[in-house]
């Protein structure tokens, strides 16, 4: 569902119906965003949006409880912060940003449909006003408000039986048309790939087999291989 998302317009409507704000315009988005921390060390993000106003707005869509912990939450936000500021630049120029897990299972197990994390003055019960956002969706509720029917086309595989027409449009058009179902394919195989250099990776990390095994066990080649550990020692 998240290559949905990469549309600009999908994009826009999902954060509108997340944050209740109507008049909210994406001015980018893109999918599969690599990051990188202060030692090189990269992660990839679901979808990196940003708005009119600069708002930036990473997107998780998690099967796995463990993929939306809290400090999941946290390490994103800060390796968003640290990417979008230069040396020299003045904290208060750093963006708003929301950091969004829709989550296949309750995480914070409340039963609620929505949650908002931000940071408080704990003796006043203020806000202490960072502008770094933390919202959790828990998509097991699909009821008839514009979340709840949100989150029932999140799960639908049906364009048919989707409620907005936005969505169901995208859909379609990777489920049916000759072009769509290209893309499609070719992400299935980039995620694929990208599955197994993770795993090469911590092969690697492990240092109990040689290359060629590595190469054996991940359908990487040799070549591949070799340049994961470069980057490793780099």
């Amino acid at each position: 569902m998240s290559k949905v998302f990469e549309d600009k317009a999908c994009a826009e409507f999902l954060l509108q119906i997340i944050l209740q704000r109507h008049d909210l315009k994406v001015q980018s988005v893109q999918g599969q965003y690599d990051i990188k921390n202060l030692q090189g060390r990269s992660i990839r993000l679901d979808i990196l949006a940003v708005d009119s106003n600069n708002r930036i707005y990473n997107i998780e869509i998690q099967r796995s409880d463990r993929g939306a912990d809290a400090k999941r939450a946290r390490y994103n936000s800060s390796l968003i912060d640290a990417n979008i500021t230069e040396a020299g630049d003045k904290y208060d120029a750093l963006t708003e940003t929301y950091v969004i897990f829709i989550t296949e299972n309750d995480v914070l197990k409340a039963g609620l449909p929505i949650y908002h994390v931000d940071r408080i003055i704990q003796e006043t019960g203020e806000p202490f006003g960072d502008e770094a956002h933390i919202i959790y969706i828990n998509s097991q509720i699909k009821d008839e408000t514009e979340l709840g029917k949100l989150m029932h086309d999140f799960s639908c595989t049906n364009p048919k039986d989707m409620y907005y027409k936005i969505l169901a449009d995208r859909v379609r058009y990777f489920k049916e048309d000759e072009e769509g179902v290209l893309t499609m394919c070719r992400e299935m195989e980039n995620m694929r790939k990208a599955e197994r250099i993770e795993i090469a990776k911590r092969m690697l990390a492990s240092g109990k087999l040689t290359y060629e095994d590595i190469a054996a066990f991940t359908d990487l080649t040799l070549e591949e291989i070799e340049a994961l550990a470069v980057q490793k020692t780099a």
